[in-house]
């Protein structure tokens, strides 16, 4: 068994020594070297050519032309001219009536009678309300017959006076008594003026139970209704009646314009006065302003004006509150720039002036009167300069910009739209098209009816 074992061993040594390749030799060894080298070669060659080859110095300066673009900034410009420029001095103010009236009754007594609504316009002379009178006209009956009781007297002893007159002349009475005929008279006399007084006193209590208008205005609230029992003065009145039309609004100028308020209104006689409302973005009337008060608050250090309003459409309400826009002036041929192409630096105001070679430079300017959207330069431009609004956060002196073309930019717009009009037509009249044969075809329509 040993012996086979051994015979199998040497039959697969000898089968696998027979199977083995033979060795390489020395020329083929060198052939496939030479081919590896010109592998290499060629491999160096197209990664030569893919770097140096035409097109990557276009591609260099295209690169270099968007750094160079990227450094250009895009700003929006206005251009400095004159014009008229309105002086406006916005104040803060309440609207306050010319005439406020609370109406207190000036006798007292139950209210028999109201005759207005409450928010209705009253005119002067209208009666408002009614007292009841009966107890001031019985005084006033009561005062009417004492005065003719004493008129009475006052006649019996004019009559005894003249006679004995008369008779002392002929020395047949008393100089005594005559004389006392006549204090009797004056007595009398003076009696009977008492006596109208308290007629004309009673006169106008009852004239005081009807409550009069005393001017045109609207009729507030009531406090009291018919029935209830009033005093004269009562505090609280029965009533508020206050004048709309015209209506004043009450404001104050600081004291630092006061002399150019009052310089202006002393040469034109009155000034221009617009309201707008407390958010200060709609106006609600015009009005003139003809009073300055006659001292400064000392502790505002303000002067009050009044401004007269006509409030026809009673838009301006009393206690309003109101920002008053004063006109004092206009000035004339003034160099305007858009207000937002001001800029504040650490020397003051200053703007960015476009060149002729599209770079910008720092231009210190001197501000006069500005308002929400223009402002007056006193020094610093010159009419027909360009001065940047918009796009200014990354400018600096000396950098180069540019000016967007909005009037393509519109062009494109106003196509778009007349595109879509278009197709908007296009799409209704095939929309009319497709809808007439189906009215053909519709046996109840009126052609068909008409043909059966």
């Amino acid at each position: 068994m040993d012996q086979q074992t051994a015979g199998s061993s040497d039959r697969l040594t000898n089968s696998t020594a027979q199977s083995a390749p033979p060795p390489a030799t020395p020329r083929a060894r060198s052939r496939r070297r030479w081919i590896l080298w010109i592998l290499i070669v060629v491999v160096a060659l197209l990664i030569l050519f893919a770097i140096f080859r035409p097109h990557g110095a276009s591609h260099k300066h295209a690169r270099g032309g968007n750094m160079a673009d990227s450094n250009v900034q895009p700003v929006a410009v206005a251009t400095a001219h004159t014009g008229d420029m309105p002086v406006i001095f916005q104040e803060i103010g309440t609207v306050v009536p010319v005439t406020n009236v609370t109406i207190t009754p000036r006798v007292s007594g139950h209210i028999a009678a109201v005759y207005y609504q409450e928010g209705q316009h009253a005119h002067k002379g209208d009666e408002l309300e009614l007292i009841d009178p009966r107890p001031y006209e019985a005084t006033l009956a009561q005062y009417r017959g004492t005065l003719a009781a004493d008129m009475a007297q006052l006649e019996k002893a004019r009559v005894d006076n003249a006679r004995y007159q008369r008779l002392i002349k002929q020395n047949s009475t008393s100089a005594m008594t005559a004389r006392d005929q006549e204090f009797t008279v004056q007595q009398l006399e003076g009696q009977v003026e008492f006596d109208r007084a308290n007629v004309h006193n009673a006169e106008l209590n009852v004239m005081y139970c009807h409550i009069i208008a005393p001017v045109d205005g609207r009729v507030g609230i009531r406090v009291l209704d018919v029935g209830n029992y009033v005093t004269a003065g009562q505090s609280g009145g029965l009533t508020i009646l206050t004048q709309m039309q015209p209506i004043s609004v009450i404001f104050t100028v600081p004291q630092n314009q006061l002399a150019e308020v009052a310089t202006h209104l002393r040469e034109s006689g009155e000034l221009t006065v617009e309201a707008w409302d407390s958010d200060n973005t709609h106006k609600i009337a015009t009005g003139t302003v003809k009073a300055l008060d006659s001292q400064i608050d000392t502790s505002t250090g303000t002067v009050r004006m009044r401004g007269i309003f006509a409030n026809e459409d009673e838009h301006l309400f009393p206690n309003q509150f109101v920002n008053p826009h004063l006109l004092v002036t206009t000035l004339h041929n003034a160099l305007l720039i858009p207000g937002n192409a001001l800029q504040t630096g650490p020397d003051g105001r200053f703007v960015y002036r476009v060149k002729p070679d599209m770079t910008v430079e720092v231009v210190p300017v001197t501000v006069g009167t500005t308002d929400s959207t223009n402002a007056v330069i006193q020094k610093g431009l010159n009419p027909g300069d360009r001065v940047v609004t918009d796009g200014v956060s990354h400018l600096r002196p000396g950098q180069k910009v540019s000016i967007p073309d909005t009037s393509s930019a519109a062009k494109q717009t106003s196509d778009a739209e007349q595109q879509t009009a278009g197709q908007h037509r296009r799409h209704h009249n095939g929309q009319q098209s497709s809808d007439a044969p189906q009215k053909g075809n519709d046996p109840s329509s009126p052609a068909d009816t008409g043909t059966h």
